[in-house]
Order: structure tokens, then sequence, then C-alpha cells
């Protein structure tokens, strides 16, 4: 019986080398590294897929953005705290072991901030950003401005009335 059980966990596993799927992954890389060297450490997590027979099916490229809130790194061995970060993200497809082995990389790999892996289907998924619309104005179109108010003048106001004033809007 428990032969049984590892012969058909073992199976599970082969068949988890032949099934594709379709991922994604996000990533942070710290600010610190030079902008020219963004595309070396994104060409190594593409290299990383390409190696375990994986395909891309679209890309966002990095890009230097500020971070909502601040987010540390270990650089050598201190901590450090960052507000800004390159993100950029990958879809592609391919087979369990390689994604396995493309998130353990990217949790070794120094340059990365943050990442996220997640399965998902290959259709575009996100939603397109919808311009906001413009109100034309004609350059014969005069804009109206909101009518100012002409200075008012007060009258002085006796100390008694003054004090009846506040007693009558405190007692209410």
């Amino acid at each position: 019986m428990a032969e049984e059980a590892v012969i058909n966990r073992d199976a599970d596993v082969a068949d988890d080398a032949l099934i594709t799927r379709i991922y994604e992954v996000g990533y942070h890389i710290i600010p610190t590294v030079a902008e020219e060297n963004v595309e070396k450490i994104v060409g190594d997590i593409r290299a990383q897929i390409e190696q375990g027979g994986g395909s891309f099916i679209a890309e966002g490229a990095p890009t230097l953005m500020r971070l909502s809130y601040d987010m540390e790194a270990k650089e050598g061995d201190k901590w450090v705290s960052h507000d800004r970060g390159y993100f950029g993200w990958l879809k592609f497809e391919s087979t369990i072991p390689v994604a396995q082995a493309l998130e353990e990389a990217l949790k070794t790999n120094p340059s990365i901030m943050r990442h996220m892996l997640f399965q998902t289907v290959r259709e575009e998924t996100r939603a397109r950003m919808k311009a906001p619309t413009l109100r034309e104005v004609k350059r014969t179109d005069v804009i109206k401005s909101s009518p100012r108010r002409e200075k008012e003048e007060s009258a002085p106001i006796s100390e008694v009335d003054l004090d009846k004033a506040i007693l009558d809007i405190t007692t209410e």
C-alpha cells in the first residue's frame, strides 16, 4: 500500500515536468543598480526561463517608480530602506519545475527587492486606462469667471451688542 503511494507520487512529479502552464512574474529591482545594469538583471531572469524551455508571451520593461511605502532590502551585510524601485514583469509559458527554479533564483538574487510569481491565463487581463474627456474651448469663446464680491464695509458694533450676540449663540 505504501509502495503504491510512493509510485503514484513519483508519477505526479513526472507529469509536472511535462505540463506547461502560463505564469507571470512581477519584480522590483533595487534603485541603487545603475540604469545600464537593469537590463542585465532582466536578461538573467529571461535566461533562467529560456534554459528550462520556457517561452515568452508578454513583457513590461522595468521603469523606476516611486513606491507606495518604503521597502527594505539587504545590501551587503546591512538592511537599506528604499522609496523607489525598478518595476517590471514577464508573462511566460513553462513547466512547473522551471517556475519553481525561477522562484528560488529570484529569492537569492540580491538585486531583486521583491517579487511575485503566480499562475495566470494567456489572455490579456489588465484593465485598459480610459483617457479623460476634455472640454473643447474655441478661441473666440470667453471663459466666464465667478463674480467677485464687492468689499463690504462694516458698521461699528458696541460692546454690549457684541456680548448679547455671544450670549445668544452660546445659550442655544
